[in-house]
Formats: structure tokens, sequence, C-alpha cells
């Protein structure tokens, strides 16, 4: 990355901005049969970044809301800055100016809808347009894979690639690292529950097998060939039959309260799929109208309810624009 830099990017300072305030969506990664592969962006919730120039050198939070304390104020311990930091070494501007950022979390950590990715994103989103775009979104993303590396010790780009690219994105390739943009049907909503209870990512995937029964994989691989071919094609019953998922699943499903019962209510109610959303606890059902997704939202908040899960429910369009800059 330094190279490709230090070759191709001559910053005009002129164009740096003096502050910015940047909002990244959450995520929903895997989209239940495509493992660290496949992910898509929601409007809501996401998180929130205002980033300075100061005269003072070196990067700095400023603050953190929303996140009951749990995130560390140390700017190399956190995702939101620690990516963007690297990125602003390697411009060579460490010895110019300095960053201070301020967090706002608006979506729950560790909750299965990206919040280090949101994190992530939004702080290098915020970086490049202070500096004036020099970046592509693709130059960006290995950065944003630095900090799901630092999130959770592996460097994978199901989440932050939708985040980053918005819409639905499917990545073919680690190595080298390619994102390619799905088409997303027009009336495809999307309503996600999150239990409080917690899921750490790095546990959930303690729980992923080494290995997997061939019959398995042949019919996961045959899900995600249908998935796309799907979306393509704008085929809702089709999607909702590709999203399947027999091999983490299982697993995974077992960590989060009634997973099964609100499975069983949301196809009830003419869910075109149902699954995990990310490691989870949050759970996601598709729908083909904003109505189908309100009234699964409203049949699950009365289901957890009464069993006294305490929970958050949101309904969503699937994002298309990925960060942008608040005014």
């Amino acid at each position: 990355m330094n190279q490709i830099i230090e070759n191709k990017y001559k910053l005009d300072q002129a164009k740096f901005l003096d502050k910015v305030h940047v909002f990244a969506p959450a995520t929903v990664a895997n989209m239940i049969c495509g493992y660290d592969i496949l992910g898509f962006a929601v409007d809501y919730p996401g998180d929130e970044v205002i980033m300075k120039k100061t005269e003072k050198l070196g990067i700095e939070i400023l603050t953190i809301t929303g996140d009951e304390g749990k995130l560390p104020l140390d700017a190399m311990k956190n995702t939101v800055s620690h990516s963007a930091w690297k990125l602003f070494c390697d411009l060579g501007l460490q010895d110019s100016f300095g960053l201070s950022i301020e967090l706002h979390k608006k979506m729950p950590i560790g909750s299965g809808l990206g919040s280090s990715a949101a994190s992530t994103v939004s702080g290098l989103f915020a970086l490049n347009e202070l500096l004036g775009k020099p970046l592509s979104k693709n130059e960006l993303l290995p950065y944003c894979m630095e900090g799901e590396r630092l999130a959770c010790g592996a460097a994978h780009a199901d989440n932050v690639a939708p985040s980053l690219f918005g819409g639905i994105t499917l990545i073919p390739s680690y190595e080298p690292i390619l994102v390619r943009s799905l088409p997303v049907p027009e009336n495809l909503y999307v309503t996600l529950i999150y239990s409080k209870v917690e899921v750490p990512t790095k546990d959930a995937r303690k729980l992923i097998k080494d290995k997997v029964q061939l019959s398995k994989a042949i019919k996961q691989w045959g899900n995600i060939a249908s998935l796309v071919a799907a979306l393509y094609e704008n085929d809702y019953e089709e999607i909702g039959r590709s999203m399947q998922d027999d091999i983490i699943e299982p697993n995974r499903s077992l960590l989060i309260p009634y997973f099964n019962e609100m499975k069983s209510i949301s196809l009830e109610n003419n869910a075109l799929t149902f699954g995990i959303s990310g490691s989870g606890p949050t759970v996601m059902a598709l729908s083909k109208s904003k109505l189908g997704a309100e009234n699964i939202e409203q049949k699950l908040n009365d289901f957890l309810t009464i069993k006294e899960i305490e929970h958050l429910s949101f309904v969503s369009k699937i994002n298309q624009q990925g960060p942008y800059i608040k005014h």
C-alpha cells in the first residue's frame, strides 16, 4: 500500500478541509449462505464521526458516545482511529498536522451489525474527505480490513465492504482482495432484531468447524450461486430459497435466545428468509415490502416482550450509498 500511495498521490493541501462529519451504515454480513464473502448495508443504524485537523501532532479520540464506556479512547486500540492513522502516516502527513475524532455510536456493540466496521469505515471515509478525496473506495478497502483485524483478529471484508461501497457486495477473492457490487431489488426490506445478549465475534468464530461435509459444501455453493442469479433476475422467491445455511447457522444459532421460534414466526408471516446477521445475536428477516417487514417486526417484538427478552428492532431498505457527509 505504501508504494502505491508514494507513486500515485501528490496531495493538494489547498483542498484539505478543517472538519468533516460522516455517517457510515451498519451491515448484515454473510447473508446467511455467504460466510465471509457476502454482505449488505442498511440505512440505519450506523456510526457517526466528526474529524478535525489540529495543530497538535498525532491522533486522538476526544469523546465516544453511545458505547456505555466499552470502547477504548486509546487511538491505537480503537478501530475508528487505528486504520485512519495508518493511512495518514502512509500519506506522509504525520509531521504536518494532527487529527481529533469524536465517535458517536448509533448502534449496539457486539450486535452482529458490523459495529467495528462502521467505526472503521466512518474514520477512513472522513479522513479521505478531509484530505480532498485522494483515494478511491477500492484503495480505502485494505485499510478498512485492517480495522477488522484489530477488532476480531481476522481481516475479513464482509462487513467493511458493504459499509464502504453500499448495497450488496460479493468478495470473490481475498488474495488479491476483490469486491463486486450486486443488484439490489427495489422492494427488498430487512427486519433486524437485536436481543441484548453478548455474542463476541471472536467467540462466535470459534464455533465454526474446520471441516465441512462435501454434501453440505456443495449445497452451500449452489445456494450462493443461485442467490447471485436471483439478485440479477429480481426473483424475490428465489432470493429467499437460496439464503439457507446448514454449515454455520446450526452452531451459532444456539447462542441466540428463541432463534428457532423467531424463525418460525417470521416465515409464517411471509418472510422471504430468516437468519443470523453476521455473528449474531442480531437476526434478520427479508421481505418484499415495507409493510411486510414492519409486520414481522411487530410479531417478533410481541413475542420477545412476552418472553421478557430485552431487545431493539429496526426496519430498513438496503443502503446503496454507503458512508456520506452529514451537513
